[in-house]
């Protein structure tokens, strides 16, 4: 079950910036669907074989869920590295946990955002 709203919006005003500038947490950066400006999200990404899952704690309509559709991608921030990705796509539990082997232990969620690494061919 996500989240409630009103905390999402806390989060997003108070403890994300907070969180993106301690640098513990992955931070996807991604780009404003109406505004254009770049925003950064720390979030739990857990690494595939084929790219990345992140938790969606705050259900898809969460900006940054809805920013990275639109854009079709976003970067994630991992230490001092940064991963471009694409082809994001909103799945179940069912399907992100069948991405890892054994299953990853983390927060259950309704849905889980899947995106691919981008190639470098």
């Amino acid at each position: 079950m996500a989240l409630p709203r009103w905390l999402a919006r806390i989060n997003k005003r108070i403890f994300n910036p907070r969180e993106v500038k301690r640098g513990k947490y992955p931070v996807l950066i991604h780009v404003g669907r109406r505004s254009g400006n770049t925003f950064q999200t720390p979030m739990d990404a857990f690494e595939t074989d084929t790219g990345y899952v992140c938790v969606v704690r705050y259900g898809p309509e969460s900006d940054w869920v809805r920013n990275t559709l639109a854009a079709g991608g976003a970067r994630l921030r991992l230490g001092e590295q940064e991963v471009e990705l694409e082809s994001p796509r909103l799945v179940s539990e069912e399907e992100a946990m069948a991405k890892f082997d054994p299953p990853e232990k983390f927060d259950r969620a309704d849905d889980y955002l899947l995106l691919d690494r981008v190639s470098n061919d």
